[in-house]
């Protein structure tokens, strides 16, 4: 790598470096459907993954691929070495160009788009910084969305003086249930003036319409904040898609940035209902509603690595693939009768977070246990997922770097754990 840019031949190894489409004949057309093994071997060979496990818990942070932590190190190397001499004179286009990177892949203008350090920051200032709630009004979240940001929206009961009403999304889920488990929220309770919206679940990997729901809401008067944390190069190939005012997203899950890089979105028409943070004295635009104090200068410079990486593999074949790797060992499992699987088949309501839980076992310690169980008996690190209205669970979440044999491997012990495992 020189002068911070990628290895063109690693990439040119993977195939990367063609655009989408432009292989040959029936190579590009099974990529697409996530279906193109020597394709995505290529791509597996970019990842440094660990052989002690099979790592299909991959929903806390993404790993970066070689050329992203190569970008990163450079990086890391120039900011330990000219410090505040490069922090303070120099950097500001490199920030300013890492910015309109990120900004570009998201679909949404520079102006409306600020870094953090990650999207729990972003919606804590959006959440705790919306100032369109008066006493007696109401605020509506769901039992699938951020314990931290589930904590933030309690916050406004005694913040705001707001009532906060909170559902419990249907199971199993269909589109059209969704929508109505919204609608009907909205119905019940007119006082609502703001909505917390998960696009995709970290418990269950359940993915919600958002742009319905939140068209919806809107027709009611009612603003929608929305978490795309999972989404984001999960499911989503850009924000603006959503149609949203307000979203919060993270680089470092799905995108693969160093950790410690989010971002922040508000449309320029929405930005007087989010209060400037009041340690961003002299600040404005959408910089002031969110103060980070000393990010990680090094990561942030990094993510148009990121960007640039993503893009020669293509958003559709991305989704196509962690799709495939999911429906993979849910089409295996599904049919067996102790285990549930948390995430319906049609491919508008998951990505590659799919959780499972055994029939009856529904506590966080079975579950932990039965994570544990995975782990030691069959090399598979997941984790165990608890605040789902009807039961803790186990999720299990791929990445690009995992292969179909893997997933077969998954299947495989869930179908041994389901039959031994005594809750």
């Amino acid at each position: 790598m020189a002068g911070g840019r990628i290895d063109r031949r690693g990439l040119l190894g993977a195939g990367l470096a063609l655009p989408l489409g432009a292989r040959a004949g029936g190579a590009a057309a099974a990529s697409l459907d996530g279906n193109d093994e020597a394709f995505w071997r290529g791509i597996a060979k970019e990842y440094d993954v660990t052989d002690k496990v099979i790592q299909v818990e991959n929903g806390n942070w993404g790993m970066m691929p070689r050329p992203v932590l190569a970008a990163y190190e450079e990086q890391v190397r120039r900011v330990n070495r000219d410090t505040s001499f490069y922090t303070r004179r120099t950097m500001a286009p490199d920030w300013m160009a890492a910015r309109a990177s990120v900004a570009g892949a998201m679909g949404v203008p520079v102006e409306e788009m600020a870094f953090t350090r990650n999207a729990t920051e972003a919606l804590k200032a959006l959440i705790l910084g919306y100032n369109r709630l008066k006493p007696g009004d109401a605020v509506l979240y769901a039992d699938l969305d951020y314990d931290s940001m589930q904590a933030c929206m309690e916050s406004l009961r005694a913040r705001r003086g707001v009532r906060v009403v909170r559902i419990a999304l249907p199971e199993p889920a269909t589109k059209q249930g969704l929508i109505d488990a919204y609608a009907e929220a909205f119905a019940a309770h007119p006082g609502i003036r703001m909505v917390l919206l998960t696009r995709v679940s970290h418990r269950t990997g359940l993915a919600i319409p958002v742009r319905e729901i939140a068209a919806l809401a809107r027709a009611k008067g009612i603003d929608a904040i929305v978490d795309a944390a999972h989404s984001w190069y999960q499911v989503d190939g850009d924000i603006a898609s959503l149609d949203c005012d307000f979203v919060a997203v993270n680089c470092h899950k799905w995108l693969g940035a160093p950790l410690g890089v989010g971002a922040i979105h508000i449309r320029k028409a929405a930005l007087d209902r989010i209060d400037p943070d009041p340690a961003n004295d002299g600040a404005a635009g959408i910089a002031a509603r969110v103060h980070t104090g000393t990010s990680d200068f090094a990561a942030i410079l990094t993510a148009p690595e990121a960007v640039a990486f993503h893009a020669r593999i293509g958003a559709a074949r991305r989704e196509a693939r962690l799709r495939a790797l999911r429906d993979r060992w849910v089409s295996q499992v599904r049919g067996i009768e102790r285990v549930e699987v948390m995430t319906p088949d049609d491919a508008e309501l998951h990505g590659a977070i799919t959780s499972f839980r055994l029939k009856g076992v529904i506590g966080a310690a079975d579950n932990a246990r039965l994570a544990e169980r995975l782990l030691e008996r069959h090399a598979i690190f997941t984790v165990h997922r608890t605040g789902v209205e009807r039961g803790a669970c186990v999720r299990v979440t791929p990445a690009l770097f995992n292969d179909m044999a893997q997933m077969d491997a998954v299947a495989a012990a869930i179908a041994e754990v389901a039959r031994t495992f005594d809750a």
